[in-house]
């Protein structure tokens, strides 16, 4: 596993739990809003004794003092690592918290049968059939729309994930990614903060994010649809 970069304490990232958060180098998309690009770059600043070792310790002084890890990115379903990572978590008797792009399926499905995490975020960044123009350099609608079908199938609780920025996001994206999520447990739209972009130059500084009275326009439509619409 390509450790990235950790936070020892969080109380935001992992829904009612105080968690850790391990994140992971390396993508296989490109979001010009991502706010790691170290991350997907492979270029951070990795301190020399981050590594699984210290993990495995640091988690063990925080036995009883924290609920959960965050395994996040960067895509953590790159690293093949994390199924044994996680087996020594969960020994450990914490929760996993999984953030996905939702390009491997077959890691959450696995992942999920393993019983090896306990939540699961995935952000759908668009309608996944125009992925592939501005995302991902590679065809991936297929793998997008399998895994919001293995999470809506599973009894693990998850999350779906859209950050509404322009000119990637509008009210026809909208509709077009609740088709595909129609009855979701939980789905959230994410606010977009103009800082530290893998792509800044793609937007229009200030003319990208969307007003409150727009929030709440989404997230009335949204929740037709949803059991739960949350903006954050």
């Amino acid at each position: 596993m390509n450790f990235g970069g950790f936070q020892k304490t969080s109380l935001i990232d992992y829904p009612g739990n105080i968690s850790c958060v391990l994140f992971l180098s390396g993508c296989n998309l490109v979001c010009p809003y991502c706010h790691n690009p170290e991350l997907v770059r492979g270029d951070g600043p990795v301190p020399d004794y981050l590594n699984e070792a210290w993990v495995m310790d640091f988690l063990k002084t925080r036995i009883g003092l924290l609920d959960g890890i965050v395994i996040t990115g960067g895509e953590p379903t790159l690293s093949r690592g994390i199924f044994s990572f996680s087996e020594k978590v969960k020994e450990l008797g914490f929760k996993i918290k999984l953030d996905t792009n939702g390009t491997h399926p077959e890691v959450i499905r696995d992942l999920m049968e393993k019983r090896l995490i306990d939540y699961c975020a995935m952000d759908i960044k668009t309608d996944p059939m125009a992925y592939s123009s501005v995302f991902s350099r590679k065809p991936v609608a297929d793998r997008i729309i399998k895994s919001i079908e293995v999470l809506m199938g599973s009894d693990v609780p998850y999350e779906f994930r859209t950050t509404c920025v322009k000119p990637l996001f509008d009210e026809e994206v909208l509709k077009a990614v609740l088709t595909r999520i129609q009855g979701a447990r939980r789905y959230v739209l994410q606010q977009f903060h103009f800082t530290k972009l893998l792509n800044p130059s793609f937007f229009e500084s200030g003319n990208c994010g969307f007003s409150d009275e727009e929030f709440q326009g989404f997230q009335a439509m949204a929740s037709q649809h949803v059991r739960e619409c949350m903006v954050r």
